[in-house]
């Protein structure tokens, strides 16, 4: 049994039930393997906001709220951290001396993103493994000379499956990455059937916060320039579609588009702020309709997402835009890709022509590659 310290941004992350999945499936991967586990967050007082995305005070943030409720749903035995402005603004759960007292016996440092800098209890644990969520956009900045917190780790791993493979574009930024494919907890994401006539879905801000990309004369614009290019999907297509979708008021003229469509929009605060509420509306769903971040497509980076996989694992088939996920992942049962309009319109018809078969080959694809105990064992192989 290994002795695990996991970072990553929940709070930092709030109201978003999918963003906590991603770091608590660590959490409950790795304990379910055997393994003794603690949660650590950083925080800054400047990050912290209300409800109405007001700046206030750690304790009335809605920051402390969705790290609550993700600990109390998800890791309610697990020893956890919420340290502001690196324990001199507060907290909750384990304080600063304590974290690094813990990380002083640790075995492992998970570091998600790289989001845990700071130094006393990076340093404590024997090996440190960092975990890249967001492929290109870490190696990219860190070959233009920005702080992706990349140093001081032992082994660096990607969901961009394929880099340094040929055919992938993304550079490596002087490190070898070893591919990961997002960990599911099955056991949470039980295939469960599917309500008659119910829609493709999924969950996605409209301008993404890690914004645009200039790399090797190529320029990646934000994932909104995707959508805009299947935005006619529904009008064309008997099948109906809905995004729980963060979008500014400022995008207006978008959410009208949009709407003109036929896209039905939700608000995703509501309907998947926190990690049960977004389990409830991934299986209530039919399926998952999604473009990526052009980055991801364009690179062929491997790329698939979190929220993917809990589709998959669900037994919802997956209808996505091709990041190069076929070198790995077999395609066309249960996970099917597109590249053009017309093609995510034959891909709809076509998951809906069989459904049953669809979902089944969905369910079988999370137990084959996305398991959570066979990613992480492999996960341990390598990083200790």
């Amino acid at each position: 049994m290994a002795k695990i310290l996991i970072s990553g941004a929940i709070a930092n992350k709030p109201l978003s039930g999918g963003e906590a999945w991603v770091r608590m499936s660590w959490v409950r991967g790795l304990r379910r393997l055997g393994h003794e586990v603690c949660l650590v967050e950083q925080i800054e007082s400047g990050a912290c906001i209300d409800a109405q995305g007001a700046p206030t005070g750690l304790a009335d943030s809605v920051n402390r709220r969705s790290f609550e409720v993700a600990v109390a749903s998800l890791a309610p035995e697990c020893p956890t951290a919420l340290l502001c402005d690196g324990g001199e603004g507060g907290g909750l759960g384990l304080g600063f001396d304590e974290v690094v007292e813990w990380s002083g016996d640790a075995d492992l440092l998970v570091n998600v993103s790289g989001h845990l800098d700071l130094e006393p209890i990076k340093a404590g644990p024997r090996r440190r493994a960092y975990v890249d969520v967001d492929p290109g956009f870490t190696q990219i900045w860190a070959e233009g000379g920005a702080d992706a917190r990349l140093e001081g780790h032992d082994t660096y791993f990607s969901v961009g499956e394929n880099i340094g493979a040929a055919g992938c574009s993304i550079p490596s930024a002087g490190r070898d990455w070893l591919p990961l494919p997002p960990p599911v907890t099955l056991p949470d994401w039980p295939a469960t059937p599917a309500a008659p006539g119910g829609r493709f879905t999924t969950v996605a801000t409209w301008r993404s916060p890690l914004g645009t990309l200039a790399f090797g004369g190529s320029e990646f614009a934000g994932k909104h320039h995707q959508w805009r290019r299947f935005v006619e999907l529904p009008r064309r297509s008997p099948q109906e579609f809905e995004i729980a979708l963060q979008i500014h008021p400022a995008d207006a003229g978008d959410r009208a588009a949009l709407e003109a469509a036929g896209w039905l929009l939700s608000d995703p605060r509501m309907l998947a702020g926190d990690p049960l509420a977004f389990r409830a509306y991934v299986q209530g769903s039919a399926a998952e309709f999604s473009v990526a971040h052009p980055v991801y497509v364009e690179t062929a980076s491997g790329w698939i997402s979190d929220r993917t996989v809990r589709y998959l694992a669900s037994g919802r088939p997956a209808l996505v835009q091709d990041t190069g996920i076929g070198r790995g992942y077999p395609v066309g049962e249960g996970l099917l890709t597109f590249k053009t309009l017309d093609e995510a319109i034959v891909g709809a018809e076509a998951i809906v022509g069989d459904y049953e078969a669809h979902a089944k080959a969905a369910r079988a694809l999370a137990e084959r590659y996305f398991d959570s105990d066979l990613v992480l064992n492999r996960f341990l192989e390598a990083a200790l």
